[in-house]
């Protein structure tokens, strides 16, 4: 298993940024993570917790196609997702920070790795913190850039 978290304060308040993530996760969210090369809803209406969506991703020159869910949503403080068969979980912390910053804490686990990739799980570890840091850098400058 790989888990790995990456943290940035925001000059917005908490429920700015949480409205960016998960008010507009549709349309923002292939912003953030730019190796997000499809993204279809599954489910219609807001993020709810059994909402479900379609990535395909190219991470690493790797192309992917996984289903995933909201599996966690309290209003202005978390959202957390799950693969529906593939074995990931990632959570985004809003935390207040301040009378107008948010501290954002982006989480993500991958589960077993198989036998294969055993041999390169440093390498699947350091990409993996390298695409966490990514995102939490995007959505900082795009939640500064972007909101009022």
């Amino acid at each position: 298993m790989i888990q790995t978290s990456s943290s940035a304060q925001i000059s917005r308040p908490p429920e700015q940024v949480f409205a960016f993530v998960v008010n507009d996760f549709v349309r923002n969210y292939p912003r953030w993570s730019p190796e997000v090369k499809s993204l279809k809803p599954l489910s219609q209406g807001p993020l709810v917790p059994g909402w479900r969506a379609r990535q395909v991703r190219v991470d690493q020159g790797r192309r992917t196609a996984t289903d995933f869910e909201v599996v966690e949503l309290i209003p202005q403080q978390r959202v957390s997702f799950r693969g529906v068969k593939d074995p990931y979980f990632i959570d985004f912390l809003f935390t207040e920070a301040g009378t107008t910053d948010t501290q954002l804490t982006f989480s993500f686990e991958l589960g077993q790795i198989g036998l294969a990739f055993r041999p390169f799980e440093k390498l699947i570890r350091h990409a993996v913190q390298s695409g966490v840091d990514r995102v939490t850098r995007n959505l900082k400058i795009l939640v500064e850039t972007e909101m009022p």
